[in-house]
């Protein structure tokens, strides 16, 4: 029976091997802490965290995410350790909320590698609080208990470390700091929040044994429609896409003195409508999937939360799987040492068959999870096949039919989408990557050699040459979905080396203007768009809009830079970093097509910029993660079909488009 604990209160533990499952609702980092009787902590070696997250008998999350699996092995730990503290950290930095108290309570719990729960603990009574011991796991008597905490600190990790008596709490709270937010650099970012009443009809599937549910479980959250409650939130630089006009008179405010309401005027603030209703299955036969099966105000918005719910989905039930397949291998190993403690079983019949009993557990268990795997991806392949035909252009693959009716858009979509995502348990089920606009984060095409997989591509120049394909590609999808003038492309190319890639682009005349060359373009081009960032900073903090100069382009920018750091100076260089950094905010979006190395002379001064940037590669690599379980995904770019002149033929449309004044 689950012991479902209040603070203070302690829980005695019947096994040595168990899994501290951490449910929050939002991104948290996980760490824990080893301490000696006296409950110190000896040093940063005592401590498991993102940066060094493996200890004798402990090994913890290495990024931030909303659920989190630690595995402790009691058996396993030093003589020395008597209290393993479980810690609870925002990841702060702008990464989402500063305070536990506004965010759901989490939930912690710990359970036998078969997952039956063995005691429970909601973690409330907190609000300013940033980092939280949740609980404990400590020696008494040759014997462990679980003790519910609930210790929360305001000052956050440096504050809870110092309070366990580390030395150089701070300096080792800011270690863990940077690997989280190297951790942050490489994940999927979550939709925003969802309503209350929001998510999407799923047919329900088998729990794993040994693992946690599948996708469309009642226990797992719903996906997250991308509005919170009270409907869409509008930019509010001037100019952006639903943005006061200053012209159309005074705007509705939500209260005297309070801020504006900048809510869709037509949009409902009640809750969507329920997804479409399938046909009625008769029994015995699975439901059949339906295009736009979530919630939502369009059919954009119901595909947009659909995609995302597939995501969840294939992470979570590759996380039962995966789960599964550990808990029967430590069975196994389990069953194994048991048999082989006694000598007699070590030697003839008895030890063979002992052994053969416990390999032919483990290959049932794992056959089992692999069934339930194969039902749960079956159900996803089938909805994928309705789903990507039924997308619309800004969520299409370029080989989509739907490209062919193309026609400039009217609005602004909600997402844009950047490339695939798969797992390696299914190679062949890919889910679109979309990303909410406008863009939150820049976008770093990454041209290094590092890192990948054989040496198809050991020609740098090569490699280079596909990651400006990328970027024009991904370049030609936002001019593609945003309506006409609402969307500008700048280019530096300093060496002229990306001719032939941005050719595309030059020849239909979608470019604010040729691309700069030489230090001297550099210089011009980040001067101006630096000025624009500096304007719209000062108008919108003075509030006067319309103090904008006369003809001042109001569009969403786009700066693709290739080459760095080649006819940059430090001035230059300070400069992008700064549009990195206040860009985003005011309509000023970064493309870096880069390798990494060649602005190593930088040092340190250019993390920053790196960790801003979402990195994305020419070719196949697992380095994205998703914000759920933390799972290693491939991404595939979107790269044109070979031959296929469908990027051309948009762009021509979209040129047009802004001669004419008409779709």
């Amino acid at each position: 029976m689950t012991a479902e604990l209040v603070r203070g209160q302690n829980h005695p533990l019947s096994e040595a091997r168990l899994e501290i499952r951490i449910s929050a609702g939002t991104p948290v980092v996980a760490a824990a802490t080893t301490a000696d009787e006296n409950g110190k902590v000896r040093g940063a070696d005592g401590v498991a965290h993102p940066g060094a997250p493996v200890l004798p008998g402990l090994e913890v999350s290495r990024q931030p995410a909303a659920d989190h699996r630690l595995a402790v092995d009691l058996g396993a730990m030093p003589e020395v350790v008597h209290r393993v503290s479980v810690l609870l950290v925002l990841p702060g930095g702008g990464h989402g909320p500063n305070r536990f108290g506004a965010v759901a309570a989490p939930f912690v719990a710990v359970t036998g590698l078969d997952g039956t729960e063995l005691a429970g603990y909601t973690v409330t009574g907190l609000d300013a609080e940033a980092a939280v011991i949740a609980l404990e796991l400590y020696r008494r008597q040759d014997a462990w208990k679980v003790r519910a905490v609930g210790q929360g600190y305001a000052g956050g990790l440096a504050e809870l470390l110092t309070d366990q008596g580390l030395p150089q709490a701070h300096h080792l709270a800011g270690t863990v700091e940077e690997a989280v937010a190297r951790a942050l650099a490489r994940s999927v970012s979550a939709p925003p929040p969802r309503t209350a009443d929001a998510g999407r009809s799923r047919q329900p599937v088998t729990p794993v044994p040994g693992g946690d549910q599948g996708p469309g479980t009642p226990a797992q959250p719903a996906p997250q429609p991308p509005y919170p409650a009270g409907g869409p939130q509008q930019p509010s630089y001037p100019g952006a896409s639903g943005a006061p006009d200053p012209a159309a008179g005074p705007q509705p405010t939500a209260s005297a003195g309070g801020p504006i309401d900048y809510s869709h005027p037509r949009r409902q603030t009640t809750a969507p409508p329920p997804p479409p209703t399938a046909p009625p299955v008769p029994p015995g036969q699975p439901a059949q999937p339906v295009a736009g099966d979530a919630t939502g105000w369009s059919m954009e918005e119901r595909l947009y939360n659909q995609v995302w719910g597939m995501f969840e989905d294939l992470a979570r039930t590759t996380a039962a799987y995966r789960s599964a397949v550990d808990f029967a291998e430590s069975r196994r190993e389990k069953e194994l040492d048991q048999a082989l403690s006694d000598p007699r079983n070590r030697m003839g019949g008895q030890g063979d068959a002992a052994r053969q009993a416990a390999h032919a557990r483990h290959t049932q268990l794992v056959d089992q999870a692999r069934a339930a795997l194969d039902r749960d991806l079956a159900q996803l392949t089938a909805e994928s096949e309705v789903v990507e035909p039924a997308l619309p252009p800004a969520y299409a693959g370029w080989d989509n039919p739907v490209w062919h009716g193309y026609r400039v858009p009217m609005e602004i979509p909600m997402a844009v989408r950047l490339g695939d995502l798969h797992l390696p348990e299914s190679p062949s089920l890919r889910i679109p990557m979309l990303v909410r606009l406008p863009l939150e984060r820049g976008l770093w095409i990454d041209s290094a050699r590092s890192g990948m997989p054989d040496e198809t591509f050991a020609d740098a120049g090569r490699l280079r040459r596909l990651a400006m394909d990328a970027a024009v590609a991904h370049a030609a999808r936002l001019l593609a979905v945003y309506p006409a003038s609402e969307f500008t492309v700048h280019v530096i190319d300093p060496a002229g080396s990306a001719a032939q890639a941005l050719a595309p682009l030059v020849r239909t005349g979608v470019l604010a203007g040729p691309p700069a060359t030489g230090a001297a373009g550099v210089t011009d081009v980040l001067s101006r768009l630096t000025q624009r960032v500096d304007l719209v900073q000062m108008a919108v903090r003075g509030g006067a809009p319309d103090a904008l100069p006369p003809g001042f382009d109001t569009s969403e920018q786009l700066l693709v830079v290739n080459d760095f750091p080649h006819g940059f100076d430090d001035r230059a260089v300070t400069r992008l970093r700064y549009l990195a950094d206040e860009g985003p905010a005011v309509g000023v979006h970064l493309m870096m097509v880069a390798d990494r190395e060649d602005a190593a002379a930088y040092g340190p001064l250019l993390d920053p910029l790196w960790r801003s940037l979402l990195r994305l590669t020419p070719v196949a690599d697992d380095h994205l993660a998703d914000p759920w379980v933390g799972h290693a995904w491939t991404y595939e770019p979107p790269l044109v079909p070979p031959g296929s002149q469908v990027l051309e033929q948009v762009l021509a449309q979209v040129a047009r488009t802004r001669r004419d004044g008409r779709p």
